[in-house]
């Protein structure tokens, strides 16, 4: 592609990362994707955006999905160039949108996986010990009390937690702030940590959690401390921070069906989203019928 092409392609990741203020992972996944499609251009000597097709797109789709790129890959490669070339449709550089129409290979719907009441249980059952411990209490019990996702977990100032009303603000997807209850649990943890966090806190430094150089804590660091107290938990297979998400908002459906309120606290824009939780909570319901109704248990097999 020309150069000209590749300013347009900067002047995008600019456009999305400070004016619509997406995260540096989304900019970073456009970007790749975008170079994707630059590449497939060049090969077939297409010298600008304009050249391309929606034929051209849709065998773009389709190559990348033939070399077994996933299926959700394939969408978000899809969405990206959506985007783009919304951008330069708006900007008067294009005057056909080639995305426009193009669909992208249906992905087989996944459940999220979670943990049942007695895996939180033994996982957030971690000992009074040293401050790292101290931290990894007040991280994960926060975590599951108010379904925080990993990146606004990181993300919290000492500011955003008001410890006598038993709230925090977060910020989300998209640079949204929302205002989050905190349970008894989280709040005794973290004002545990409250009362350590200066043993490994650096000067100045304004995170809620820090790691062991005092510093803002990374989100491979709280993966890895999570690794840990799960194998010491003895749970089974990988436990990963966004479980305790699903598992947050698994057990309060559960709980309380209100599909509105559980949308709400996990700060989804479409309750469509939310909806997979559903699904989650009948196989609750199944499970607890199957163990408890007279008609459908099934009967020990006779001797014969």
């Amino acid at each position: 592609m020309r150069a000209v092409a590749q300013r347009q392609v900067d002047a995008f990741l600019h456009h999305i990362r400070f004016e619509r203020r997406l995260s540096e992972h989304t900019v970073s996944a456009y970007r790749r994707d975008l170079a994707a499609l630059g590449e497939y251009c060049a090969e077939r000597n297409l010298a600008d955006w304009s050249g391309l097709s929606t034929g051209d797109l849709r065998r773009f789709a389709a190559g990348a999905h033939r070399r077994g790129l996933a299926p959700r890959t394939v969408q978000r490669r899809l969405a990206g160039a959506r985007s783009f070339f919304n951008y330069l449709e708006s900007e008067g550089a294009i005057s056909h949108n080639p995305a426009r129409g193009v669909k992208a290979p249906r992905p087989p719907r996944s459940l999220p996986q979670t943990l049942d009441l007695d895996q939180v249980t033994r996982l957030l059952d971690i000992p009074d010990g040293d401050t790292v411990a101290c931290r990894d209490r007040a991280m994960l019990e926060l975590m599951y009390s108010s379904g925080l996702r990993l990146a606004e977990l990181a993300g919290l100032d000492l500011g955003g937690v008001d410890m006598r009303e038993g709230l925090i603000r977060v910020t989300g997807k998209g640079r949204k702030t929302r205002i989050l209850p905190v349970g008894r649990k989280a709040i005794g943890a973290l004002k545990a940590w409250m009362r350590r966090r200066g043993e490994l806190a650096a000067a100045g430094e304004n995170a809620l959690f820090v790691g062991v150089r005092g510093r803002r804590i990374g989100a491979s660091s709280v993966q890895a401390r999570l690794d840990y107290w799960a194998r010491r938990a003895g749970l089974p297979g990988h436990v990963y921070p966004h479980m305790l998400r699903h598992s947050f908002a698994t057990h309060l459906l559960e709980s309380s069906g209100d599909l509105r309120a559980v949308q709400e606290l996990l700060g989804h824009a479409d309750i469509s989203t939310t909806q997979v939780y559903t699904h989650l909570d009948f196989q609750h319901l199944a499970r607890v019928y199957d163990r408890a109704h007279p008609r459908a248990r099934r009967k020990a097999p006779t001797k014969s």
